[in-house]
């Protein structure tokens, strides 16, 4: 491996987590990433600067172009939409910024933003580039940035839904849940779950699944004994960490059959997000590493 694409390898993880936060989708965000290296590798050697800011403008422009085609496949979309869920490492957590700007929840609400808003957001917020620096990244003036950057800010400000869980309450809780509901338990069920708890499924018109999200502690309880009582034989299952937050994998022979994510808070689950679409769990297989930090020697 040349020393360019050792250095690119180390920018991977922040090119990747750049696009991932801007598409929600982690297939989209892989070939937004290749495509920005193989644009890199024929540049490369020929005056550029600062390669990890081109790098990084490169990507934020593919994936707003991305973004764009994305959202008109969207609105055709069977179902609830939900993020591809990203099978993260523990540690994730430790950086609050990132862990929430990943959490189903936020990826959920920059859904509601136009793509420059969400671009800029992303970038601001999240990666703490400066209004000067986003305008170069996305081609906009910088007062024109820092307009979108505060209507973005309150956009988001006003629907941000905020869990904070403790990774070992978080994990009972889960196994207790995943025992209720393997033994048809609507009553344990329903004491680990918040009143206002809501449960999202997302199978893509290709997999069973519920068309609508099902709300309520009642009602999701009995949803969720339901499920699990027509659960696939020989289903096995491997608690982990999903978008920096609690999930179960569940698995079919080799395959993932589902990711199922949770929102734990105080004790209590107050969401859930199920993606059973096959195309949606490619990156529920192996832990990725996110960042918001790119190689220390590619400095803009």
């Amino acid at each position: 491996m040349s020393e360019d694409d050792e250095d690119f390898a180390g920018c991977r993880p922040l090119l990747f987590t750049i696009a991932y936060e801007i598409l929600g989708s982690a297939a989209d965000a892989e070939d937004v990433v290749q495509d920005s290296y193989l644009r890199w590798h024929a540049v490369r050697g020929k005056g550029i600067g600062h390669p990890r800011a081109y790098l990084v403008r490169t990507v934020t422009r593919q994936a707003l172009n991305h973004l764009r085609a994305a959202r008109r496949r969207r609105e055709e979309y069977v179902g609830p939409w939900l993020p591809e869920p990203v099978r993260t490492a523990p540690d994730v957590s430790e950086d609050v910024v990132l862990a929430e700007s990943v959490s189903m929840a936020m990826l959920l609400v920059l859904e509601t933003l136009g793509p420059d808003e969400r671009a800029v957001f992303v970038l601001r917020e999240v990666f703490g580039y400066s209004h000067r620096e986003v305008a170069g990244l996305v081609g906009r003036s910088e007062a024109t940035v820092r307009q979108i950057a505060h209507r973005a800010r309150e956009h988001v400000r006003a629907r941000r839904k905020r869990f904070h869980h403790d990774p070992g309450t978080a994990r009972e809780v889960v196994g207790r849940f995943l025992s209720a509901a393997g033994t048809g338990d609507v009553g344990t069920l329903m004491s680990l779950l918040a009143p206002g708890v809501v449960h999202v499924s997302d199978g893509g018109g290709l997999v069973s699944a519920a068309r609508r999200p099902v709300a309520g502690r009642e009602r999701v309880a009995r949803f969720v004994a339901g499920v699990a009582r027509r659960s696939a034989p020989g289903t096995r299952f491997d608690i982990t960490s999903c978008n920096a937050l609690p999930a179960v994998l569940f698995r079919v022979g080799d395959r993932i059959d589902q990711a199922l994510v949770f929102e734990i808070s105080g004790g209590l689950v107050h969401g859930m997000y199920a993606v059973g679409n096959p195309h949606k769990l490619g990156a529920a297989v192996t832990p990725r590493l996110l960042s918001r930090k790119g190689h220390e020697t590619w400095k803009p």
